[in-house]
């Protein structure tokens, strides 16, 4: 067994293993911190539907245009909420696998 190495890490120390993660966990800290406030605001129907959310999946606020109100189709409504949400989650999603691909160079893209 190789002195002073952890078996084909090529002479890395564990002193400097360690440090590079709480440097990485340092950084993952910040950005995750900076996904908290950006924003993304999403559209659905043309515009009757407005949706804003944060890069960390949180909801700021919904605005319906009272033109697409119709009490005889709530369906529509609904539909249009739905497609708003989930376009408004797919972007965040994206946003933060972005920042944090930054980070970690791409390894684990998808986990954020």
């Amino acid at each position: 067994m190789a002195r002073g190495g952890f078996g084909g890490m090529g002479g890395m120390n564990m002193n400097n293993l360690m440090k590079q993660a709480q440097k990485m966990q340092k950084k993952m800290e910040e950005a995750q911190a900076a996904l908290a406030e950006k924003t993304i605001e999403v559209t659905s129907g043309g515009g009757a539907v407005k949706i804003v959310i944060t890069g960390k999946k949180v909801v700021q606020s919904i605005k319906i245009n009272p033109e697409v109100v119709d009490p005889d189709d709530v369906e529509m409504l609904e539909d249009l909420m739905l497609s708003a949400v989930n376009e408004a989650v797919r972007q965040a999603d994206e946003l933060a696998n972005s920042e944090m691909g930054k980070i970690t160079g791409g390894v684990g893209n998808g986990l954020f």
